[in-house]
């Protein structure tokens, strides 16, 4: 994993946590609805913006990799790219 991403990653998984311990306390706790969807939408988001960075190194490392050496590689890489978003025609 590029080192950057790496820890830009890691710090965004620390808040995710944060985060739902967050969630689960007004759950427990009954807060009112929306905002404990608020708090949900907020952890949604955040993990929205995990997975662009998961997505970004994979393209940075693996996938150049695979485009590279071509032929079932470069075609198991766009598989894999559609399948990570439902997109699998399959």
């Amino acid at each position: 994993m590029i080192d950057d991403i790496r820890k830009r990653a890691l710090h965004r998984t620390s808040i995710i946590e944060g985060q739902v311990r967050g969630l689960a306390k007004m759950i427990e706790n009954e807060d009112y609805c929306m905002d404990i969807i608020a708090q949900s939408r907020a952890v949604q988001k955040a993990l929205a913006s995990l997975d662009k960075l998961l997505v970004e190194n994979h393209l940075r490392t693996h996938v150049a990799h695979m485009f590279e050496a071509g032929g079932e590689q470069r075609e198991q890489a766009v598989a894999e790219l559609l399948k990570a978003y439902d997109f699998d025609a399959r």
